[in-house]
This record gives structure tokens, sequence and C-alpha cells, in this order.
């Protein structure tokens, strides 16, 4: 049935006069039944005159959903001029008027389709009369008038019903496209965070470090060789990454092809903070508060922080001296990176953004500006832990 109703919905779309048409074309053919079958000679003749007045009361019915009020009065007024004008055979069925009504029911305003009924049902007594006179005509028209304008505001019904849940359905799919490009917006973002913080730490240290390569090979050779080693080390660790990302985003690949591998966490700052320190740079690194274990997505989290603030001051501040420090308590983590280098204005770009845009994604706030005693730079955020004591984020 679903298929049929498309599928008639479809043509009606392509041709809006087809389906009245043939609508009409059918009604033509059961009113030319009484000319076409043999009759009772003691009948009326059927006549060509007859004939062509029951066709007229059929042609309006092509304009039936276009004008559903002129057609009925037009059905009905043919139909008294064709039982005034001549004696011909009758019907079974009043067809044409049927159809008119059940229009007007299904298209018509609803002031308009109730006058029109009104209108029809009265007709109905003067026409019995008229015809045969008899009770059982009367009973008998009214009902089947009566029907075709009952299914005619059936259809109307479903006809809405139909409007609304394809308007719903459209609603929805508007929805879920727009979620989903939401979604590829923010997973763009998230990667992008993420290639960001692999490359520019990288490529930063590698940076200072080949920079202080060719002092150290003429003051002293043995730091030149650990400055090499290095970033060497940088260089591998920061292409094992990204081929772990690059992997994941193949579209060739299924989920099971893509390397995996564990988000960055609080056990690789030791770590990250060597990486640094091997440039030049004096790191201290220190950790306030419980030992609880952190969601695996706030460590990564942290992480990639602390790696992006120390690639800025590797980057732009020019600092001799940096300060790591991690205060947790039940409900937050607090992150501090300060240093003594060149103080705001120093660190621009994408940085210092990404650093906000992970803390806005754990409910969490990020503050940069001058440090301590008007001096250097210092990132201070904080992300609450969701998983409090009391279940209620600080």
């Amino acid at each position: 049935m679903d298929i049929w109703g498309a599928g008639t919905r479809a043509l009606r779309s392509r041709s809006p006069w087809a389906a009245d048409i043939g609508v009409a074309l059918l009604v033509q053919a059961a009113v030319t039944m009484p000319w076409v079958l043999p009759r009772d000679p003691r009948l009326e003749p059927a006549t060509a005159t007859a004939y062509l007045l029951t066709t007229l009361t059929v042609v309006p019915l092509v304009w039936r959903r276009r004008a559903p009020a002129r057609v009925l009065l037009a059905v009905i007024a043919a139909q008294g001029l064709y039982g005034l004008a001549v004696d011909g055979p009758g019907q079974t069925l009043p067809y044409t008027g049927l159809v008119a009504l059940y229009t007007v029911a299904a298209q018509a305003p609803a002031p308009r389709r109730r006058m029109l009924g009104a209108l029809t049902l009265a007709i109905v007594f003067p026409s019995t009369a008229f015809n045969t006179g008899e009770a059982r005509e009367l009973v008998f028209s009214l009902i089947v008038f009566t029907a075709a304008y009952a299914f005619g505001l059936l259809t109307r019904t479903r006809q809405a019903y139909t409007r609304a849940v394809e308007d719903r359905a459209r609603q929805l799919e508007r929805t879920r496209r727009i979620e989903a490009e939401q979604s590829a917006a923010r997973e763009r973002a998230r990667i992008a965070r993420e290639m960001h913080d692999i490359l520019s730490h990288a490529v930063s240290l590698m940076i200072v470090q080949a920079e202080a390569g060719p002092v150290a090979v003429r003051a002293a050779p043995e730091r030149a060789e650990a400055a090499f080693d290095a970033i060497s080390e940088t260089g591998r660790d920061a292409m094992v990454q990204l081929r772990r990302m690059l992997g994941v985003l193949r579209e060739d690949e299924g989920p099971q092809d893509a390397p995996r591998g564990p988000q960055p966490a609080l056990a690789g700052l030791p770590a990250l903070i060597e990486r640094v320190r091997a440039g030049g740079l004096h790191v201290t690194h220190t950790t306030t508060g419980p030992d609880l274990p952190l969601p695996l997505d706030t460590e990564a989290t942290v992480h990639r922080i602390v790696q992006e603030a120390l690639t800025n001051v590797v980057k732009h501040a020019g600092a001799d001296h940096v300060s790591v420090q991690l205060d947790r308590t039940d409900y937050a983590v607090t992150i501090t990176v300060t240093d003594d280098g060149r103080g705001p204005g120093t660190t621009t770009g994408f940085g210092l953004i990404g650093i906000r845009e992970r803390a806005a994604a754990h409910g969490g706030t990020a503050r940069t500006g001058v440090g301590p005693g008007g001096r250097g730079f210092r990132v201070h955020v904080t992300l609450p832990l969701t998983t409090s004591p009391k279940g209620v984020p600080s």
C-alpha cells in the first residue's frame, strides 16, 4: 500500500491533470453502461441527446480539485438540466454528484464544504420527489451522499496526517544532518588541536636543539651529541603519534587496521618535561594533592595542556626557567605553568586557543597573563572532576 500510495503521489506531482482526467474517464465509463447494455423495450430509449447531456455532467470533474465548489455546483446544474430536458435512462448511482461532493469534503475550506454539503443533501429531497417519490430512494440517496461526504473528510484527515508525518521526517532529517555537520566540525577541531600539539611541540624542540647544536659542538662536544639524540628521539616520537592519527583517519582501512596506542597521560609528563630540559630550559615539576586516579580523557587533556604551554615557552618566551605545577583535589585538577620570559604578547597563534578549547570541553576555565611580580607569563587552567565524592563538580 505504501508503494502504491507513493506512486500515486508521484504521478499527481508530475502531472496534476492526470488523476482528475482519469477519474472523469472512469465516471464516464460508468454512466455509459445504460447505453451499451441491453435495455427493456418498455423503457425510454437511450438517445444520443440524453448521452450528450449525461457527458455534460461528467466534464466538470476534470477541474474538480482546482475548483471543487464550482464543479459541484456545475454538476448539480447539469444533472438538473438532464432531468428537465430529457427522459433518458437513469443511473444505478449518482456517480458525478458523489465524486464532486467527495472532492468538496476533501479539498474545500470548512465553511464552504459545510454549506455545500448541506445544500447537496437538501437538493436530494426535491430530486427524489421529482424522480420516483419513494422513501426507499430518498433514504438510499441520503446514505450514499452522506457516505461520500464522510469519505472526503477522512481523506482530508489522512492527507493532513501524511503531510505532518512527512514534515516531521524532513525536520528530523535536517536535524540529523545539522548534528552530523556539527559533530564533524568538532572532530575536525579536535584533530586540528592534536596535530598542532604534536607538530608544534616536536618541531619547536627540534629547532631549539638544532640551533644549540653548533654552539655545543665547539664548546662542549658531549652536549652536542645529547642534543642530536634529543632531536632524533623527538622526531621519532612525533612520527609515531602522527602515524597513529593518520592511520585512524584513513578511509581505506578498517578500525582493526589502524594502529592504536594509549592516549597521553599523567605518566608521560616526566618524559615530556625531560625532552624540554634536553633543549637547555630549566623545568621544575611539582604535584600536590591526593594521588587519586583521574578519568583517561582528563589525563590526556592535562598532558596536552602542559605540552602546549611548554611549547609556547620554548617558541616565544625566551625564558630560562619554567615551573609546572599540578594541584589536585577531590573536585578539580589545576595546572599552572609559569615562566620567567618576556611576558604577555609573546605567545600568539593557535596554542592558547587550543588550551582554552580543551579546558572548555571539560567544563573548565583557562586564564593566561603576566606571571608573579609582573614578570614572565603564566597559564592557569582548572578542570573540574565529575567524579567528586558528592557527585557535583566544583
